[in-house]
């Protein structure tokens, strides 16, 4: 089946992190969970994190990540926003009366959304037989029903956490689990080259 790849890059990265696996290659998932299907193209939803004092170098290594994405020629990446914030939140368990504390929010903006009229506008266009969406989200539900039962295509999922969403599960054609085996299997090399010259896999995550 002519296959386009939606992946929700910060619900990918915290389904690689639970296993303590990064530097994954998606076009090697792809290869290893969807026997048959011709990837026509894999479209990656993501945002650049904000530098962290508690780890400096947190945004060097997505850089890193991001450029080794960049050397598949089928992958391109849409970039929403990343938030970051200090809140005034209630210290847990309550006391009396409550005790706020400052907090650090960080929320990630857009990627859903972008993901969302993506696929929408591919089907609409009619680019792919079959759409797999590599996420567990559930705000994912009805752009994944729009597909399914106004444009008639076969949408499969991608799940990078430990449990499907209930939500999700009945909405598609079919779901594969991504497992440790498939991650470590699906390492980009140590080393890559672009147009920018040499770059190695981050030495520590």
């Amino acid at each position: 089946m002519k296959t386009i790849l939606y992946i929700d890059g910060f619900n990918f990265y915290y389904g690689m992190r639970r296993f303590g696996i990064r530097w994954v290659d998606p076009r090697a998932i792809a290869k290893a969970l969807l026997p048959g299907h011709d990837i026509l193209r894999i479209r990656y939803f993501s945002a650049l994190i904000k530098p962290d004092p508690m780890d400096p170098d947190k945004s060097t290594r997505q850089h890193t990540y991001l450029r080794a994405l960049r050397t598949l020629p089928e992958l391109d990446i849409q970039l929403g926003a990343f938030l970051q914030s200090v809140k005034k939140m209630p210290l847990f368990p309550l006391g009396t009366p409550p005790v706020k504390v400052d907090v650090l929010k960080t929320e990630e903006k857009g990627s859903d959304v972008n993901l969302a009229v993506a696929l929408l506008l591919d089907a609409f266009d009619d680019a792919m037989e079959c759409a797999v969406v590599l996420s567990n989200d559930s705000d994912l539900l009805e752009p994944i029903r729009i597909v399914r039962r106004r444009f008639r295509k076969t949408v499969g999922l991608i799940n990078p956490q430990k449990r499907l969403s209930y939500a999700l599960q009945p909405e598609v054609d079919f779901y594969k689990q991504i497992r440790r085996g498939v991650l470590e299997a699906s390492q980009f090399p140590d080393s890559l080259t672009d147009s920018q010259g040499t770059f190695h896999k981050p030495p520590t995550w």
